[in-house]
């Protein structure tokens, strides 16, 4: 696979200018990236659950080990706050100083960590959020301080849009920025201080994590680990991606995975995908409750989106397992009643 990575001297988040949806993170702004998050009071460098395989969780051959990196005991339950550290250290003076409000958009977790931080940080926020997105979501964010729209998944960027003109908002992106992913490799970082990885399974939805940890990973001179991304066969944008050779839109994108199912791949995040992934792989709804369940039964409580890349595993998805098998559990935030009524719907 060819590599594009071009070199740069400039202490910066990304390469070349803000406005290159090729350029590729670098390693200093990865390294940058890792040093605000270990400053920061509201990240944490998240457990390495060890050897699952003993566990009884999944069957393997006996040269295969399992480790499961947890971001569902992340700060906000999830990696997301990770990425929005980033961003928000490098916000422009007027959306500190609050003469900018901020707006986003997101299904839950990217919406929570995000309003999370504009509390912390004393500034004024709105999420634009899926029809499809849990109401308990939308409830959390309110309770933040930050104001909530509800739209149809395809008229979400379209709305954003509309505010960044008429109100002069600034737009974080959820996935799509450079920033962000600097700041999620400081999870790739995390995984190879603590293990040699042969196989990293990570979740995708717009594609921030999977650039992130794949380009920490690969920078780093771990070229031989195979990185696979995990999606639901019903919002597979950055598979299409992959065989259309760019940045993908699907018509349609759902799943009981509300966070995994935008309704487009990011530019940026395509770039990363290609040259630093290996494969893409696609789950359905029912498997993605059976792993949710799997884990719950070990008391791991992980939402369905979390556990896209431990579903790959669980079902046979992968198309290689060898040495040591790092499996990204990347959130925990469904509550005991919408676990309750995953199981009982899909009867897992």
């Amino acid at each position: 696979m060819e590599n594009p990575i071009k070199s740069s001297t400039k202490s910066t988040l990304y390469v070349a200018n803000d406005e290159c949806d090729n350029s590729i993170v670098t390693k200093p702004a990865i390294f940058e990236a890792y040093d605000i998050i270990k400053q920061s009071p509201d990240c944490v460098k998240t457990p390495l659950l060890r050897n699952v395989e003993q566990l009884g969780m999944i069957k393997c051959k006996d040269d295969v080990q399992v480790h499961l990196k947890l971001e569902n005991m992340q700060t906000t339950g999830s990696f997301k706050a990770r990425g929005v550290t980033c961003q928000m250290t490098k916000a422009s003076s007027d959306v500190k100083s609050c003469a900018k409000r901020l707006v986003t958009m997101s299904a839950g977790n990217y919406g929570k960590a995000f309003a999370y931080f504009c509390r912390q940080m004393g500034l004024k926020g709105t999420v634009i959020m899926p029809n499809t997105a849990p109401r308990s979501r939308e409830i959390l964010i309110k309770s933040e301080g930050c104001d909530v729209i509800r739209v149809p998944s395809p008229d979400l960027m379209a709305k954003v849009g509309e505010l960044v003109k008429k109100e002069g908002m600034t737009f974080l992106h959820p996935f799509n920025d450079y920033d962000l992913i600097a700041g999620y490799g400081s999870l790739g970082l995390e995984i190879i201080e603590d293990v040699t990885p042969d196989v990293v399974v990570v979740c995708c939805g717009g594609g921030g994590l999977l650039s992130g940890i794949s380009a920490a990973i690969k920078l780093s001179g771990f070229e031989n680990t195979r990185i696979y991304g995990v999606e639901p066969e019903t919002a597979n944008s950055m598979q299409l991606s992959f065989r259309e050779g760019k940045a993908c839109q699907l018509p349609t994108s759902r799943s009981v995975a509300a966070g995994l199912a935008p309704p487009f791949t990011g530019k940026r995040c395509y770039a990363h995908a290609n040259a630093f992934v290996d494969g893409i792989v696609t789950v359905t709804d029912r498997e993605l409750v059976i792993a949710t369940k799997a884990l719950y039964g070990k008391g791991l409580v992980v939402e369905p989106s979390g556990a896209a890349a431990f579903a790959a595993l669980l079902c046979g998805k992968l198309p290689e397992i060898r040495g040591n098998v790092v499996v990204v559990i990347t959130g925990g935030n469904s509550t005991p009643d919408e676990l309750s009524d995953l199981f009982r719907t899909f009867d897992a």
